[in-house]
């Protein structure tokens, strides 16, 4: 995948201009947005796809078919027709390859369906856990039955009415019920057939998505892990296809995007954050792994940030 930086975008009337090209109006407050595959990729460039990107709401979509790949945080695989993927909010995704694809899927804000929930999303929902499966493949019946949920919560969202919110936020509380009952059987299906090498490098992984800034050594995740560097190693190269140290700075980079991207701090202060020694550190380790200064890399910034501002926070 092409070195790309990461946006980070607040409301979905920015995500429905700047990624699907959306000329339409939308109310910045929106809380939800469903559709079709077709609609919202008819615009996307096949050969750009969709740019890493943080949104700060979730994202839910069911593949029926065409060509379709995922980054998600740190996850990377080609898609199968009747993948159902989850990506909660503030997670890292992103598209390298988009053709052809049919399928639905919905955004929302967790704040949306907060009135139907006893708790926080994440306890009622378990799939939206950053450490949860977020890819499964399910049974053709299975995704009939999403389809429908789909379909609903569609026709719901274009008809008019005066109880529009009530019935959408009951329709999707639905459909993440249905696929709570769908995902538990395939998750432990996955589960029981991880290998040993699997499982560790996956606990690893997890490891590293929250400790990679303040832990930054092999050493260190092979004795929380209780193995040695080297069958750490092994794991994670068997699992991944690279090493403990490229996954743990593949991270710190994605932040240190992320940082640049998105925020107006100033190089030192980015270093600062990310745990640096100094900023010349810093400037050594972003040119190392993207042949570009810090300054460089935001300056080559194809968003206009100012817009997304403009969008969120309208004059």
């Amino acid at each position: 995948m092409p070195k790309k930086e990461i946006l980070t975008i607040d409301n979905l009337a920015a995500f429905e201009k700047l990624i699907n090209r959306d000329d339409r109006s939308y109310d910045i407050n929106m809380m939800c947005m469903p559709g079709t595959l077709e609609d919202k990729h008819k615009n996307v460039d096949p050969e750009i796809g969709i740019r890493a990107l943080r949104r700060r709401f979730n994202l839910i979509y069911l593949l029926l078919e065409g060509i379709h790949d995922v980054h998600i945080g740190a996850d990377y695989r080609w898609l199968k027709p009747n993948d159902l993927v989850i990506v909660p909010e503030n997670m890292v995704y992103a598209s390298s390859n988009i053709s052809n694809c049919k399928g639905y899927c919905i955004h929302f804000k967790t704040d949306f369906i907060q009135p139907l929930l006893k708790g926080p999303l994440t306890e009622e929902f378990p799939f939206f856990n950053s450490e949860a499966e977020h890819v499964i493949n399910i049974t053709a019946e299975e995704s009939s039955l999403l389809q429908k949920s789909f379909k609903d919560i569609i026709t719901e969202y274009e008809r008019f009415s005066y109880e529009k919110d009530f019935l959408l936020r009951n329709y999707i509380f639905i459909l993440l019920l249905r696929i709570r009952e769908i995902y538990r059987p395939h998750v432990k299906q996955i589960k029981e057939s991880s290998s040993r090498a699997t499982k560790l490098a996956n606990r690893f992984k997890h490891l590293v998505e929250k400790n990679f800034i303040e832990m930054r050594e092999v050493q260190q995740y092979a004795e929380k892990l209780h193995i040695t560097p080297k069958y750490l190693t092994d794991a994670v190269k068997e699992t991944y296809g690279k090493t403990p140290r490229d996954f743990i700075n593949d991270m710190l980079l994605l932040e240190a995007k992320v940082q640049l991207v998105s925020t107006d701090k100033t190089i030192t202060e980015i270093a600062l954050e990310l745990n640096f020694s100094d900023q010349s550190h810093f400037n050594h380790f972003v040119k190392q792994r993207t042949g570009c200064s810090p300054v460089e890399l935001r300056e080559k910034l194809s968003f206009n940030i100012e817009e997304v501002r403009q969008l969120i926070n309208p004059a």
